[in-house]
């Protein structure tokens, strides 16, 4: 099988070309046009056609296919690819006055089966591959011919379930040789794999932790994500202080309000008690509709209360603005799309 040249990293793609006898300077020039959004060797017109040749033989670039874009009536973009294999993911666009920010898939499907969230309702079929992820950020700037600044890893799948190619990915994306994009603007969200978080902790990467909490009391959280059986509350709660210390970078805490189940004010007090003194942000989220599973959301301004609840236990908290809702690309809506579907 073919080695993908996107999912190397700058230093091991040197150290790949040298077991070609190609020099590092080589490497550095076959690394850049990957991130101009080159797909074909051919078009690395400062190599030689037998340089050309030689990579085109043992190598490829994985390339993904745009089935299908749509657009939100507030500017929300939602792309489905086809990966090499025939599988389908989506990606998510979303413009701010701070620059261009990309919400990613790690896994066609998910593992983790959480209650409110489209994307495991049919399981988890693979990993994606750093090349994998890397073409979803070329293929959205080079269709909308402009930068992509941030990047969110909370598409479809668990990102921590795919650590080493994800860490990869980062490693890629913030090369100074590449895209160049700052790890401060990237975050990565987990529903809290316990271990995973531990490992993650000691790349010490300047990335933004989101951790999908969604309740203060282990009996609800169960009942929502499946993880929350395997590792409870206050065990989360003692790896994410681990991580900031390690650190030093504040966790954003991903709080879905499910009207009737986690959004009344005896647990928005226990949550504010379990998140006091920490250095976190609390990220409301009035859960989206996913095929049926819960009815629309309040409107923002009912959750207001609990931000204030929040904050007067001194824990910064804010509402997520919906994005993309009319074209299911909003929060827990990406999810594993088939032909037929199409």
């Amino acid at each position: 099988m073919k080695k993908d040249l996107k999912s190397f990293t700058r230093k091991a793609l040197v150290k790949e070309m040298a077991s070609l006898n190609l020099p590092p300077y080589r490497a550095n020039q076959i690394f850049q046009w990957i991130h101009k959004g080159c797909n074909d060797f051919d078009e690395m017109t400062n190599l030689s056609k037998s340089m050309r040749d030689l990579l085109s033989r043992d190598y490829t670039l994985t390339a993904l296919e745009q089935v299908k874009k749509q657009i939100s009536q507030d500017g929300t973009e939602k792309y489905l690819f086809q990966l090499p294999d025939g599988e389908m993911i989506e990606t998510v666009l979303m413009r701010y006055k701070h620059g261009n920010s990309i919400c990613l898939s790690t896994q066609v499907g998910c593992a983790m089966g959480c209650q409110f969230c489209a994307s495991g309702m049919e399981g988890l079929v693979r990993n994606l591959s750093a090349g994998e992820m890397l073409d979803q950020i070329l293929s959205i700037s080079r269709s909308i011919a402009d930068r992509i600044s941030h990047v969110v890893l909370m598409g479809s799948g668990e990102p921590l379930q795919n650590l080493e190619e994800v860490v990869k990915l980062l490693n890629i994306i913030n090369d100074e040789e590449g895209l160049h994009i700052s790890l401060r603007h990237v975050t990565v969200s987990t529903c809290g794999l316990l271990p995973q978080i531990y490992q993650l902790a000691e790349y010490k990467l300047p990335i933004n932790l989101a951790i999908s909490l969604h309740a203060a009391s282990d009996d609800i959280r169960q009942n929502m994500m499946p993880i929350a059986r395997q590792y409870s509350i206050d065990e989360l709660l003692k790896a994410c202080d681990s991580y900031v210390e390690m650190t030093n970078r504040r966790i954003t805490y991903e709080y879905a309000l499910v009207p009737g189940v986690n959004d009344y004010p005896e647990e928005i007090q226990k949550l504010a008690q379990k998140l006091k003194g920490k250095l976190c942000h609390v990220n409301l989220i009035p859960v989206n509709p996913v095929d049926g599973v819960f009815p629309a959301h309040h409107r923002q301004e009912g959750y207001q209360h609990i931000v204030r609840i929040l904050e007067k236990q001194g824990i910064s908290a804010t509402i997520r603005r919906e994005l993309g809702a009319d074209i299911d690309a909003s929060c827990g809506q990406l999810k594993r799309r088939s032909k037929e579907e199409l």
